[in-house]
This record gives structure tokens, C-alpha cells and sequence, in this order.
């Protein structure tokens, strides 16, 4: 399966919740979902984006690297594991290290639980059970160039919060401005791109930054205006 791995595009999301039901049928956590479908902000949007593992490479696994008995593994092909249920003592380093949020903590187990890419399968070249049932291709599985030359949308594996860049095995996929019509015009001062609903979601910066720190954050992108809602009367 070299060079296969995740693309996320919220755009596509439908909000089904179809990936969390196949994701429960994982063995390796058989009946718990490990993705979850996020509202980006059900006051003002319908918009939803699932969150999985990013599977992070550079620094490498955060998570990883906080453990303090290595319960965490990390693939040659760069997928991190959950914790080795016989080596996690429940201490939550990878919780907090985590800078998407995705580890979860059974209390009662003592056992920190997260995706993995569903191994068992992607190490056998089959599709994770989250690409394998969405409707609509907001999970999409497959290598860089397929993607490339099979959908539309700009691929992006890394990731700025704050001052720190993150580079990841799974990739988030972006709108491409040019193919919307849209309209730019000064809101507060600030430049705002209107007409798509969920562009604000694709960008993924911050699920619950409010509108002025989107704007902010998506125009540090070159050659990006940004692109949020008009305030809501």
C-alpha cells in the first residue's frame, strides 16, 4: 500500500454519520466509533467535517512521543497505532499531546483508543471501512497522484496552529477558489469571499474560531482571500 493513505474533504461531508457506523465494525475496537462527525458551528452553519486521525509525520506523532512505557507503535509506512493495551498505563500524555484532539480515553479499560487506519485492512491494499462506506467521497483513499488526476480540490497535508507546522500521512483537501463564482467584498475592514458555505469547514484551522480569527487565519495563505459568512443580523 505504499503511498496510499487518507483524504479529507468537508466540503463533500453530508453529515450521514455512515463512516462512524462502519468504523464500529473495525475489529480492533469492534462497537466504538474512532471518527467523529463535527458541527462546525450549528448556530449559523449546516456545515460538518469528519475528524480522524492525521497520522502526524513531521514532528512525527506527538502522541508517540509523550508516552512514557512506548504503548504507542508507529508503522514503517507512518501509521500510529493506538495503544498497546498491554503497555498503556492511562496517563493521557497522548490526550493532551494530541494537536487535532482525537485521542480518546476509556477510563474504565485504561486504555487510550484512536484510529489506525484501519490496518488490518489498509496493510492488505483494501480501503479503510470510514472511505469504504461514504456516500459522497469526503473519505477518499488513495495515493497523491491518483488523487491528482481522479478528483478536484488542492491536497494539503500540513497543518499551522499557532507558530508550529504539521506535516501528516492523511491529507485534507481544500477548495479550489477558481472554480466558484464568487464575489469579494470589505466587511469590518476586513476582505470577504462570499458564495460557499463550506469553505470556512475545509480550511479546518479551528472548528470553533469565531468569524474575524477565520478571516485572519485563512489570509495568511498565499494568494487565498478569506472566506467566512456575512454577520448575522
Amino acid at each position: 500500500m505504499a503511498g496510499k493513505t487518507l483524504f479529507v474533504d468537508p466540503s463533500r461531508c453530508i453529515g450521514c454519520r455512515a463512516c462512524e457506523a462502519a468504523c464500529r465494525e473495525c475489529d480492533s475496537h469492534k462497537g466504538e466509533s474512532m471518527i467523529m462527525v463535527d458541527f462546525i458551528d450549528r448556530s449559523w452553519s449546516v456545515a460538518t467535517q469528519p475528524t480522524v486521525c492525521m497520522h502526524c509525520a513531521d514532528p512525527i506523532a506527538p502522541c508517540a512521543q509523550v508516552c512514557p512505557v512506548m504503548a504507542i507503535q508507529i508503522t514503517p509506512d507512518g501509521v500510529v497505532q493506538m495503544a498497546d493495551a498491554s503497555r498503556c498505563i492511562g496517563c493521557r500524555n497522548c490526550v493532551y499531546a494530541c494537536p487535532f484532539g482525537v485521542p480518546k480515553m476509556d477510563a474504565e479499560a485504561r486504555l487510550m483508543k484512536k484510529c489506525n487506519l484501519c490496518y488490518d485492512r489498509t496493510s492488505q491494499n483494501l480501503k479503510p471501512w470510514c472511505a469504504q462506506a461514504c456516500p459522497t467521497q469526503a473519505l477518499w483513499y488513495g495515493d497523491y497522484e491518483e488523487f491528482a488526476n481522479q478528483r478536484t480540490g488542492r491536497a494539503s497535508n500540513v497543518t499551522i496552529l499557532g507558530e508550529q507546522e504539521i506535516r501528516t500521512k492523511v491529507y485534507h483537501v481544500l477548495p479550489d477558489l477558481s472554480a466558484f463564482d464568487v464575489k469579494t467584498q470589505v466587511v469590518h475592514g476586513l476582505p470577504v469571499t462570499l458564495g460557499y458555505l463550506g469553505t470556512t469547514a475545509a480550511y479546518g484551522r479551528s472548528l470553533r474560531a469565531d468569524r474575524h480569527s477565520v478571516a485572519k487565519r485563512i489570509e495568511r495563505l498565499p494568494g487565498t482571500p478569506p472566506i467566512i459568512l456575512p454577520a448575522l443580523s
